[in-house]
């Protein structure tokens, strides 16, 4: 069993870590390692939004998007996932992560200004853009299973040993580098800077952002049930609270999102994803909130009875970013999109 920090980004503690130097998790969790090298990663979210069935236009943008991702200094990985959100609009969003932001740079200069700055214009639908660039002292990962990296992990070098630092509240702020001597507390507030129907937020400091993900695709069909019958329709009442209600515990915004193939058609993958006053708020959530102790109550309950041969697999990321680590800009949007209701 090893740390979940590396031992290149590992230093004298001033702060201290929820559980003891001898404890020992219940079951195995891993980690992504990036090799010493790596800095900073960058992770850019191009979104679509509409209502009703999408045209031929905005397909054409998806299509553009997608090319775009092939083009010279391409992301290492990207994906696409999709959900209604609460004013009842679709959102098509394309994540792409990158292990340098200097390549992130130079890629965006070429083929990302235009997405959200107006000069995209779609009839009828909105663009965003939303942008974190974390120092690895700024975020974190989690998997139940080495098998399968998802999200930043993919442009990783590979999984961890089994790591301690796992299975107790507080245990993602005890993996992120810079809680050995930062409080990662948020500071200032954001405000939202407006040109038409082009809007940019600027962001407060130490914003979170958590990707949390399942993925059943791999159960067989008893597992399965269990999944779709007893956990996920709790999860999913957790993410509306969020997407509804959230904003009063400092959520500013939550995505329930389903990951799609390259034609488009639904995986058995999901994820929410959501943007945060602070890690501390989301701690607070995760620990004491009704509709995540429910979440944790199902989960638990599921694992318990499968053990060992449960074949779903879980995942997250977590990035506590500084203001000038953060771009947010939306254009034609509603109010509610993203960090707009912050």
């Amino acid at each position: 069993m090893e740390s979940a920090i590396p031992v290149h980004l590992q230093c004298p503690r001033t702060r201290q870590k929820r559980v003891p130097d001898d404890y020992q998790p219940p079951y195995p969790s891993f980690v992504a390692r990036f090799q010493p090298a790596v800095a900073q990663v960058a992770m850019a979210y191009f979104g679509l939004q509409f209502r009703g069935s999408m045209t031929a236009q905005p397909r054409e943008a998806l299509a553009g998007l997608e090319q775009a991702f092939s083009a010279a200094n391409a992301p290492g990985h990207w994906d696409r996932a999709s959900h209604v959100d609460e004013a009842g609009y679709t959102n098509i969003i394309s994540i792409a992560y990158w292990d340098r932001p200097a390549v992130f740079d130079a890629w965006f200069a070429a083929h990302g200004t235009h997405w959200a700055s107006g000069a995209n214009k779609l009839d009828g639908c909105g663009t965003f853009t939303e942008v974190l660039r974390p120092r690895m002292e700024r975020f974190e990962t989690l998997f139940s299973s080495s098998e399968r990296a998802e999200g930043v992990a993919v442009v990783s070098a590979g999984m961890s040993d089994v790591v301690q630092e796992h299975a107790y509240w507080g245990g993602a702020r005890d993996r992120m580098p810079a809680s050995q001597t930062e409080a990662l507390a948020p500071a200032g507030a954001p405000r939202v800077v407006t040109e038409g129907l082009y809007r940019r937020v600027v962001p407060h400091d130490n914003v979170c952002l958590i990707r949390s993900g399942q993925d059943w695709g791999d159960t067989p069909p008893e597992e399965r049930r269990m999944y779709l019958e007893d956990v996920e329709p709790v999860l999913r009442q957790g993410m509306d609270f969020l997407r509804d209600d959230g904003l009063a515990i400092g959520c500013f915004a939550n995505r329930y999102m389903r990951v799609l193939d390259a034609q488009g058609a639904e995986l058995e993958k999901s994820f929410g994803m959501s943007w945060w006053k602070s890690l501390a708020a989301l701690e607070r959530w995760a620990e004491s909130h009704p509709t995540h102790v429910a979440i944790f109550g199902a989960a638990m309950k599921y694992l318990s009875a499968l053990g060992p041969a449960a074949k779903l697999k879980l995942y997250h990321e977590v990035s506590v970013a500084t203001t000038d680590e953060q771009h947010f800009e939306y254009f034609n949007c509603h109010d509610r999109t993203g960090m707009l209701r912050a």
